[in-house]
């Protein structure tokens, strides 16, 4: 997979760097446009979205607990 960018100019993609594709083969190509770009707040949008909504004390205990469960046989050792 090669990322690369290019311009849209008179209905044709025009790549702004050289490729290593030999004249004529057909490429499989998918558009990132600007505006469907991930956007680099949205972690910080979600910090807090669970505050009032999950008891994060409760949470926590449960994860301890459940890592002290396990469901592997104890190895026979020689």
């Amino acid at each position: 997979m090669k990322t690369l960018k290019a311009k849209y100019s008179n209905g044709v993609l025009n790549p702004m760097e050289k490729l290593p594709f030999s004249e004529g083969v057909e490429l499989t190509i998918s558009i990132l446009s600007p505006d469907t770009e991930p956007k680099k707040d949205l972690f910080a949008k979600a910090a807090g979205a669970w505050k009032g909504k999950v008891d994060a004390k409760k949470l926590i205990n449960d994860i301890y607990a459940d890592r002290l469960v396990s469901g592997r046989k104890a190895p026979k050792l020689k």
